[in-house]
């Protein structure tokens, strides 16, 4: 049979010394019984162990019943609460597991302070939540239920009650949707590695974060212009909550934002009565992968309760594979070296021409390096005249 990850916990007894999950004196004990060192964890289906020997279960917290029974609860209520991340763990086991929290574990989380808990803790247990969690809106719902939402993301908090028109929204407020365009996106990821998984994730959870500013009710219904725009500075705080940068060498934070800003850009392309031109495709890469931007749009518009066409967003990546500029732009076909021999010198002069060929070459006019050449020729005899 397949062994999967083992959870080594070491027999040990430990108080608290400090503020924080790290304000703990830990001391080691082999002799400690087991039901002692059991009692530390958080959980009773986390209490549970194996005894090769005997071939048989240890389960002195009853973990195995609350777990037919799909219950997170906690082992000992009053030590629980010395650990605020527990908070957190409960929020990705429930989603990730199925779990329902049961009452009393409830009103000890809601009581447990927060704000001792450190940024990349905070985003260890939420990636979690994202990536590991097939529904990961069931962990978000209890977050806001137990005001953890209240407490740790203000920006996520403002989308609760924020309203929108029921014609395109039928499922309620912009929470609502966010809850649903999570799940969405989250099934669309798999192949994906980790720092994408990670960018489209937190691309769904922002990307409506600019309609609490900017929701109003104009001739009878309910709009948010700009909200996209109007995103972006909720999205970096919320990003700075969580330390978000770059990933593996990868820049999530830069497309975490570009995915905001662009998100409504596939379906309003489509729906535009003047031809999209290629160009535009090009430019939009140098902001944002365009395959990750499909995959959120299409998990924004498929968000929702009701039947909606989403055949835009078919069409949008289907442009840019078509263009190969699904997730970069062109590579530059002139550079610096090519314009040296020509008696330039670096400097601005220099770097205006790269840039202006560059542009032509977004357009299409420019698609061969002698097209480049040709071009830059043109711009220097230009100034020259």
């Amino acid at each position: 049979y397949k062994v999967g990850p083992v959870d080594v916990a070491l027999p040990r007894t430990e108080s608290k010394s400090g503020r924080g999950h790290r304000g703990f004196t830990v001391t080691g004990n082999p002799y400690l019984p087991f039901v002692e060192a059991a009692r530390r964890r958080d959980f009773t289906i986390n209490a549970i162990s194996w005894d090769p020997l005997r071939n048989e279960y240890l389960d002195p917290y009853h973990g195995r019943s609350d777990l037919e029974r799909r219950i997170l609860k906690v082992v000992d209520p009053t030590t629980f609460g010395e650990d605020s991340l527990r908070v957190l763990r409960a929020l990705q086991f429930c989603a990730r597991l199925d779990l329902s929290l049961d009452g009393p574990t409830k009103q000890i989380c809601r009581e447990i302070v927060l704000d001792d808990l450190p940024a990349e803790r905070v985003w260890g247990e939420l990636e979690k939540l994202l990536l590991q969690a097939t529904r990961p809106s069931l962990g978000f719902k209890l977050a806001q239920e137990l005001g953890v939402v209240e407490r740790l993301f203000p920006e996520l908090q403002a989308l609760v009650g924020c309203e929108q028109e029921p014609e395109w929204h039928p499922e309620g407020d912009v929470w609502v949707h966010t809850l649903l365009v999570m799940d969405e996106a989250r099934s669309r990821i798999s192949d994906l590695n980790r720092p994408r998984q990670i960018a489209v994730m937190l691309g769904a959870v922002c990307h409506d974060l600019g309609k609490p500013a900017t929701t109003e009710f104009i001739d009878g219904r309910i709009r948010s212009r700009n909200h996209e725009e109007a995103g972006i500075a909720p999205t970096q705080a919320f990003l700075d909550r969580l330390q978000i940068h770059t990933l593996d060498g990868y820049d999530v934070r830069g497309q975490i934002i570009g995915l905001v800003a662009q998100h409504l850009k596939p379906g309003m392309w489509h729906r535009s009565t003047a031809p999209v031109r290629d160009g535009a495709f090009r430019r939009l890469a140098k902001k944002v992968d365009l395959e990750l931007l499909a995959r959120v749009a299409k998990s924004d518009c498929l968000g929702r309760t009701g039947v909606f066409d989403c055949s835009a967003i078919d069409w949008f990546l289907e442009r840019a594979r078509a263009l190969g500029v699904e997730h970069a732009p062109p590579t530059p076909l002139l550079l610096g070296r090519h314009l040296l021999p020509l008696g330039l010198s670096p400097g601005p002069h220099l770097g205006k021409i790269l840039k202006s060929v560059y542009e032509q070459q977004l357009d299409g006019e420019v698609t061969t390096l002698d097209d480049a050449m040709a071009a830059a020729h043109q711009l220097i005899a230009n100034r020259e005249t």
